[in-house]
């Protein structure tokens, strides 16, 4: 599925992959898509290692995915958190929360 600068790609292992890009242009597509990708099919790892760049609008879209698993019972873990994501999140005091891996 891909939004204007985001790709996800499902991965055999649970695993879903979001590459591109995740900023004030293109976090509202990329919510939508990965909540009705989560939707249809839950996954246990949300992969952000494949995202090059990110804001605080990526940030919340991440937040916001991972809340939205939780309304639904899903556990959904990160993995690959880019370092600009990091410092964003450590900076906005919301790193336990992301139960980066």
């Amino acid at each position: 599925m891909t939004t204007v600068g985001c790709q996800l790609e499902d991965l055999a292992d649970g695993t879903l992959a979001v590459r591109g890009v995740l900023t004030f242009d293109t976090a509202n597509a990329a919510w939508r898509s990965l909540r009705e990708r989560l939707a249809r099919a839950p996954a246990q790892v949300l992969d952000l290692s494949a995202v090059e760049r990110s804001d605080s609008a990526g940030l919340a879209c991440v937040l916001a995915v991972l809340s939205e698993a939780g309304k639904h019972g899903q556990s959904l873990r990160v993995r690959g958190l880019p370092a600009g994501m990091r410092r964003l999140a450590q900076a906005c005091e919301v790193e336990s929360l992301l139960a980066a891996g």
